[in-house]
């Protein structure tokens, strides 16, 4: 088994899984448009009942955000040379032939079965991969700012009530946090799917429990990550 996460980031992944299931539940509730209701409007009575009101709704929705997001700030701050900005600099870290590569023979793969790239004379192989694959980092890249827009968005909004008077403000922030949510909202689902429900993906999403990962899996899964901790060891 090859560590692969510390403590203090499994617990921060976790927090963040669950505070983003609560806002997202609660969010949906806030919506008053029917032309935005994804259940009918049920979701939304549905929680205003659980909550008594859509005022302690906003307020619950508020008081999380405000969590999740001071969470994250204080992590930021103790963990930015160790964690952030090694993760920041992997996401970013595209090498076009390697990693579009891989997105296209892993959605073959997963979809028509590598039949079809025997046919086509493709090797199945997906090219190596780092600490991330290319789907994570396509999904982590659109997580990571579109978190930021949500926190900064959704500070202005609350804010408006006591402290910003300029409506321009306010309506471009319902903007940004609505678009950023349904785009996060859609990646997570995504993700939640390639970690728990994906042939073949259980030891990652053990390793977000235990913190390690077996070294089989990281051998074929993670070959240049993998590559750099066994020279390490060496």
């Amino acid at each position: 088994m090859i560590k692969r996460h510390a403590t203090i980031d499994i617990f921060m992944h976790w927090f963040n899984a669950v505070c983003w299931l609560f806002l997202l539940g609660t969010g949906l509730g806030l919506l008053e448009n029917d032309t935005l209701q994804l259940f009918g409007g049920h979701w939304t009575r549905w929680m205003r009942r659980l909550f008594g009101s859509g005022e302690a709704l906003l307020a619950a929705h508020e008081i999380v955000g405000v969590l999740w997001a001071g969470g994250f700030f204080i992590y930021g701050l103790l963990r930015f040379r160790k964690a952030v900005w090694p993760f920041t600099r992997e996401i970013l870290t595209f090498s076009i032939p390697r990693d579009f590569t891989w997105l296209f023979k892993k959605g073959i793969l997963m979809t028509l079965g590598p039949k079809i790239l025997d046919r086509n004379g493709v090797a199945p192989d997906l090219p190596e991969q780092g600490f991330y694959n290319a789907g994570q980092k396509l999904f982590a890249v659109p997580a990571l700012f579109g978190g930021i827009l949500l926190a900064v968005s959704g500070i202005l909004m609350a804010a408006s009530k006591a402290v910003i008077t300029e409506t321009g403000w306010v309506q471009w922030a319902i903007l940004v946090h609505f678009l950023c949510a349904a785009l996060v909202s859609t990646g997570l689902l995504v993700h939640i799917y390639m970690a728990a429900l994906a042939a073949g993906e259980r030891p990652a999403l053990l390793s977000m429990f235990t913190g390690k990962i077996d070294e089989h899996y990281a051998r074929h899964h993670h070959r240049l990550w993998y590559e750099q901790v066994m020279a390490k060891r060496k």
